[in-house]
C-alpha cells in the first residue's frame, strides 16, 4: 500500500492526472510457477491464508487510504487488487478499481481467470462491466486475458470508453499486438501495465519455494498506445521499475472514430447481432 501511496505522489509531481498500476498489485499475482503445487489439497494452505489476509475490501480502508491519496494530490488511479470479502471470508477475485478524488468510482471482477489464476480467483458476474465518466474523459478497461474477449470489450466501446486499462501479467510481444488492435477498434487510448516482479520483491517469509535464480518473474512492459493508428506514444519499458507517462488528446480519439467508429457507423448490429 506505502508503495502504491508513493507512487500516486511520484506520479501527480511528474503532472499525471490518471495513473495505472498493474494487475493484482496488492498484494501479489499468483505466479503460474506455483501452480502444480497449488493444485494439490495439501500444501497450499500458509500460502492462501497470507493471500487473503493481505487482500483488499472494496469498499475498505486500503480503498479509502488511495482514495485519499487522491484527494491529496488531485489524481485519478486506476489498480489492480486481490479483492476479499471480509463479512464472508473466503473466496478472492482479480478487481480492478478506478478511484479518484471523489471516491471510488468503478469496480470490475475479472470474469474469467486464466488457467492457473482458476486455483486462486472466482469468476466475475460480468454485472460491473461499465465505464465511468471523469473530468478526464470516459475510463474502463479490462484486466489481462480479457482484453481478448471480443464481446466483454463491445460492452464497453458501447459505453463510449476514450482511455482504456488494461492491467495484465502478459509480457509478450503479442500482447502489445493486442493492445494496438484495441486502441484502433475502439478509437481509444490504451494504458497497457503488465508487471515487474524481480525475484528480491518477494521478503525472507515467503511461504512458498522461489526460484532460484535471480530473474525476474515479470518482465513488465508498460506502454501507452494512440487510437488513430495504434502505435505507441510510450513505452515498452521492460526489466525495471518506472513510469511512462503521455499526453493524450481525446480529439485524436473523435478523429479516429470519424474512419472507424466499431459501435456507430461500422457496428451493422442489423446484421451481426442474434434475433433475440
Amino acid at each position: 500500500m506505502a508503495k502504491g501511496v508513493n507512487l500516486l505522489k511520484e506520479a501527480s509531481q511528474q503532472g499525471v492526472k490518471l495513473a495505472v498500476l498493474p494487475e493484482l498489485f496488492i498484494p501479489l499475482y499468483p505466479s503460474s510457477i506455483w501452480a502444480y503445487n497449488a493444485g494439490r489439497f495439501d500444501g497450499f494452505d500458509d500460502f492462501w491464508a497470507r493471500l487473503w489476509n493481505n487482500s483488499v475490501d472494496v469498499p475498505g480502508p486500503l480503498i479509502d487510504r488511495f482514495i485519499s491519496t487522491c484527494a491529496e494530490h488531485d489524481i485519478y488511479c486506476m489498480l489492480g487488487v486481490n479483492e476479499r470479502e471480509s463479512s464472508r471470508p473466503g473466496s478472492l477475485y482479480n478487481t480492478m478499481v478506478l478511484l479518484g478524488p471523489e471516491g471510488l468510482l468503478l469496480k470490475h471482477r475479472k470474469l474469467m481467470p486464466t488457467l492457473h489464476e482458476r486455483l486462486f480467483h472466482g469468476i466475475g458476474n460480468g454485472q460491473d462491466l461499465t465505464v465511468a465518466d471523469t473530468p478526464l474523459g470516459k475510463v474502463g478497461g479490462l484486466i489481462c486475458w480479457e482484453n481478448r474477449m471480443p464481446l466483454a470489450r463491445y460492452a464497453l466501446y458501447e459505453q463510449g470508453v476514450q482511455i482504456w486499462a488494461a492491467p495484465t501479467a502478459d509480457d509478450s510481444k503479442g500482447w502489445l499486438s493486442t493492445m494496438a488492435h484495441i486502441a484502433i477498434e475502439s478509437g481509444a487510448y490504451v494504458v497497457s501495465v503488465p508487471q515487474y516482479i524481480p525475484r528480491c520483491a518477494f521478503p525472507d517469509d515467503f511461504p512458498v519455494q522461489l526460484p532460484d535464480s535471480d530473474e525476474a518473474l515479470g518482465r513488465g512492459g508498460a506502454a501507452i498506445f494512440e487510437p488513430v493508428n495504434g502505435r505507441a506514444i510510450a513505452g515498452p519499458l521492460y526489466d525495471q521499475e518506472g513510469i511512462v507517462t503521455a499526453d493524450i488528446d481525446l480529439g485524436r480519439s473523435l478523429a479516429a472514430k470519424r474512419y472507424f467508429d466499431v459501435v456507430g457507423h461500422y457496428s451493422r448490429e442489423d446484421v451481426l447481432r442474434p434475433p433475440a
